[in-house]
């Protein structure tokens, strides 16, 4: 569980006069602060605040995948999450780039919950949404050269006419 600090705290801070000021929270921004306090991550993932604690909207979460494919990788993804959450998506991007079917080359991550079928009640994401036509038709038609593949883009070389960077 990721502990961060009490909401009443973090609005009670004190400023150079003794006088307490208090910063309202958005519903957007409390919903947010329990969903990531009630978070359980495997110890493969790992969440920061690159701005800072009191900016919750704005975080990483970094994976590095124990099984699969991309075992041994570490994937970063940024979240930007929108004022009026949990009604509109959280705006995701992998910072690393990456040889999937779900991400293209530019990090936009395709997980539909993340637009047209977004609901505030989601938890699991669906990951039969390819972004990248590509890695999903080897996927489909060669498992074992999207394997190899992975394989190559996370050491640092070529897929295609991509040079990925060394991620491992």
């Amino acid at each position: 569980m990721i502990k961060l600090f009490k909401v009443k705290e973090k609005q009670r801070a004190e400023n150079a006069n003794g006088m307490s000021t208090v910063k309202k929270q958005s519903a957007g921004e409390l919903r947010l602060h329990r969903d990531i306090s009630e978070l359980n991550l495997p110890k493969t993932c790992s969440v920061s605040f690159p701005n800072g604690k009191d900016d919750l909207m704005n975080f990483e979460v970094t994976i590095r995948p124990d099984e699969g494919y991309y075992l041994g990788g570490t994937f970063v993804f940024s979240f930007q999450v929108p004022p009026v959450y949990p009604h509109e998506p959280p705006k995701v991007k992998c910072k690393t780039k990456v040889y999937h079917p779900n991400i293209d080359l530019e990090g936009n991550v395709c997980l539909n919950i993340l637009r047209e079928d977004w609901k505030p009640v989601l938890n699991q994401p669906n990951y039969e949404d390819p972004l990248n036509q590509d890695a999903a038709a080897v996927l489909r038609d060669n498992p074992k050269m999207f394997e190899s593949n992975v394989r190559r883009a996370m050491a640092g070389g070529y897929v295609g006419q991509t040079l990925f960077p060394r991620c491992m």
